[in-house]
């Protein structure tokens, strides 16, 4: 098959429409998956030369853009840089998947194998394993080195699979991949970015759409019927989930690996507004679900903003 571009458009209302209209949504998404898969091995280009001037990510991406401090760097500092963040960020991905595949495993346990619930879920795990393995490639390719969040969360992260059930398991799923989805959207046309960094986000974008699509599908179902207390409860539980993701996208060891000094990059990565935009931006569709669904509290608001998601 053929890599073709993706629609680069963000959540739409009609695909919104899609998701909560349960007829036919999860036989579709297996059809999907069943005509528009590829295999990372033969669409990414491994074996090409790495240029000291390609991108990791689009450079208006970067947590340093604008800064006083990137107007400092260097053309190939700059690109060394937005390399490392998209391994860090890459990497990360790699560590919620790993999360996502023990919630979806512990939610289907017990469901009937002959539900296509039970099979896209199989299926989804099976694109998520080719991910991570197209991500760790990815990172060694552009970066030489992957990464991997605090390690106090990285111990208590592995508690989610058996605290995150239903509607908190699909919409913290949800969470990760919309911002991503933003993102990849946006890099895999950057004129500067690494062409196989492109082609994963391609690969990522196309495949994600159906995951993010059973992910608010499974939420709608989830909480119909679900009372006040529960709803505080769950959105209370996606936010911090929401709040660790985000925080952990880049680490600081990308600075150092740049040349940078990481207390000072740190600092003017906290008080980067542009970047900040962005990340409300890659926000406003998931908000507006989380809004529909029931899911955006107070106390839920307050942990987005504290990492600009709204």
């Amino acid at each position: 098959m053929t890599l073709t571009d993706p629609e680069t458009t963000t959540v739409t209302a009609e695909r919104f429409r899609d998701a909560v209209d349960s007829d036919g949504v999860l036989e579709r998404l297996l059809s999907s998956s069943a005509t528009l898969s590829y295999d990372p091995e033969k669409e990414v280009d491994w074996d090409a030369p790495l240029e000291p001037l390609h991108d990791g990510v689009n450079p208006e991406w970067c947590t340093l853009y604008g800064t006083d401090l990137w107007e400092r760097m260097g053309p190939e500092q700059r690109a060394l840089l937005t390399r490392h963040e998209a391994a860090s960020v890459a990497s990360i991905g790699i560590w919620f998947e790993m999360l996502l595949q023990q919630m979806l495993l512990e939610d289907i346990y017990a469901k009937d194998y002959a539900s296509p619930e039970f099979q896209f879920a199989l299926t989804e795990i099976a694109d998520e394993c080719r991910h991570s393995i197209m991500f760790a490639r990815g990172s060694q390719l552009i970066a030489g080195r992957s990464y991997k969040p605090a390690k106090g969360l990285h111990r208590a992260a592995r508690l989610l699979k058996w605290i995150a059930k239903g509607e908190v398991a699909y919409t913290s799923i949800l969470v990760a991949e919309e911002v991503l989805d933003v993102m990849q959207r946006d890099w895999m046309r950057g004129e500067s970015v690494n062409p196989a960094v492109k082609t994963i986000c391609k690969i990522h974008v196309v495949e994600e759409s159906r995951h993010m699509k059973f992910a608010r599908h499974e939420t709608l179902e989830a909480m119909k019927g679900a009372g006040r207390i529960r709803r505080q409860v769950s959105a209370a539980m996606i936010a911090m989930v929401g709040y660790f993701i985000v925080k952990s996208l880049v680490q600081p060891d990308v600075y150092a690996e740049a040349g940078l000094d990481v207390k000072e990059a740190r600092k003017a990565a906290a008080s980067n507004s542009h970047h900040q935009s962005l990340m409300r931006l890659s926000c406003v569709h998931l908000m507006d679900f989380l809004s529909e669904a029931g899911l955006l509290t107070s106390f839920a608001k307050r942990m987005y903003r504290r990492v600009h998601m709204i």
